[in-house]
């Protein structure tokens, strides 16, 4: 009786390091992503999956930006003089593209350092996200001031 020990594995070398289908080092990626992703091994696919969930959730916060840039221009008539109104848009909006930008730089910057096992880069999402807050949070405070 044969053991599954006896049978030949049919999944890819787990080892860091190990070949794999093209012949390079750890890596089973070709073409394009090979290129884009810059090489090393392959990370634990949870710290991938983690990367990419942490991706989707600047872009929900660049999506909420967006919303928001859209809801003062269009539902603030009565609240905020034109310029006003049309700065903090602006505003808004402007985050909203910085951050998906940025949230993809951000992606691809952990995930080759992720591949090379070096350290993981700081984010410039959290300075630029929290100062861009500060001073749409500031105008709205002046304005409800000035109103009361």
């Amino acid at each position: 009786m044969r053991s599954s020990r006896d049978e030949p594995s049919e999944q890819a070398p787990a080892t860091p390091g190990a070949s794999t289908t093209d012949g390079a080092p750890g890596s089973g990626r070709r073409g394009r992503s090979a290129r884009i992703l810059g090489g090393g091994t392959e990370p634990d696919p949870r710290f991938t999956l983690a990367n990419e969930r942490t991706f989707l959730a600047w872009i929900r916060t660049a999506l909420a930006l967006l919303a928001g840039g859209v809801a003062v221009e269009a539902f603030t008539t009565d609240t905020f003089a034109q310029p006003v109104r049309t700065g903090l848009a602006v505003v808004l909006l402007l985050l909203a593209m910085v951050l998906a930008v940025a949230a993809g730089v951000r992606w691809l910057a952990v995930e080759r350092a992720m591949r090379r096992q070096a350290p993981l880069p700081l984010s410039i999402l959290v300075p630029v996200l929290a100062g861009g807050g500060a001073l749409v949070a500031a105008a709205f405070l002046v304005v409800v001031l000035g109103n009361a």
